[in-house]
């Protein structure tokens, strides 16, 4: 008895695979989804938006028809080696869900998901009171399912069976296909992948709080160390012949106190993107924006 017991839970699905088994689902639904309407894509647009929740119940029939129907296990139960079992059966041998079991899954699933978006997309425009009516009786029912959804997935955590709400009523739960042996992971990768979302995450909050321009130009005047007079006519003519942002013949020059010349759109435009802006050839912090002095003139900076 205790050695039937122990091969009993040895075989016993996981609740991360019955979830991960969902999950699959859901991924194949929206791939399976999104190719069917690339198939469309040169057509009149908004083809099928009357007839979408029809369509869709088709879709979803021809996959139950070749999945449950006929294999017992949807899509992401095949990959994880699961398929269902009638659990109403008294027989201690594998026993799959009857035919009614099955199409009473896909009235469930395929004709639930159906009737919801079809009385949605009925009562969405209608004002009247009878329809208001009928709308809440319609909202009414479907928080009721999804809280007793919610009640389910609670003892499912508890007890590991009956991972929806449909499984539970219709009494079919998963099983391994085959014996499974236990199930290892490599913990080493995981702690290697949250190390680095960890730290990506860091990054991305970190970087906007960082002036690059303001740090280039530190890094610039301590590689290259300030000459005395900065401040001279002579230096900023000098210096005037490009401008200390973009390269170029200086637009409209204009100093920021110190002996290099910017065009005024390119240290206007700096300045007023950040208030602490720094010339980033020496490193000196602006305080304003001045027009080059009266007594300097293009043509001295030409002649230098």
């Amino acid at each position: 008895m205790a050695s039937g017991e122990e091969s009993k839970s040895t075989h016993r699905v996981l609740r991360i695979s019955q979830l991960d088994a969902l999950e699959l689902n859901k991924a194949l639904e929206q791939l399976v989804w999104a190719q069917f309407t690339q198939c469309f894509h040169g057509f009149k647009p908004g083809l099928f938006a009357r007839f979408e929740p029809e369509v869709k119940a088709l879709l979803w029939l021809f996959l139950w028809r070749f999945t449950i129907y006929s294999k017992n296990a949807t899509v992401g139960q095949s990959v994880l080696n699961i398929r269902y079992k009638n659990d109403f059966s008294s027989n201690p041998r594998y026993q799959p869900p009857s035919a009614n079991q099955k199409v009473w899954y896909a009235v469930c699933t395929i004709g639930g998901r159906w009737l919801e978006e079809r009385c949605y997309d009925l009562l969405r425009n209608r004002h009247l009171a009878s329809f208001g009516k009928a709308k809440q009786c319609v909202n009414f029912m479907v928080g009721l399912l999804k809280l007793g959804g919610l009640m389910n997935f609670l003892i499912f955590l508890q007890r590991g069976k009956f991972a929806t709400l449909t499984e539970r009523l219709l009494g079919i739960r998963s099983v391994f296909c085959k014996p499974q042996s236990a199930r290892e992971v490599g913990f080493e990768y995981m702690n290697r992948e949250l190390l680095w979302h960890g730290f990506a995450e860091f990054l991305i909050f970190l970087l906007p709080l960082i002036n690059i321009q303001k740090l280039k130009a530190r890094l610039s005047s301590w590689c290259s160390p300030l000459r005395s007079a900065p401040n001279s006519d002579s230096t900023v003519a000098a210096r005037g012949k490009q401008c200390s942002l973009c390269g170029e013949w200086p637009t409209m020059p204009h100093t920021v106190g110190c002996e290099h010349v910017f065009c005024y759109y390119c240290v206007k435009s700096s300045f007023l993107f950040d208030m602490s802006f720094t010339c980033p050839a020496c490193g000196t912090e602006a305080h304003g924006v001045q027009a080059l002095k009266s007594g300097i003139e293009m043509s001295e900076v030409n002649a230098v």
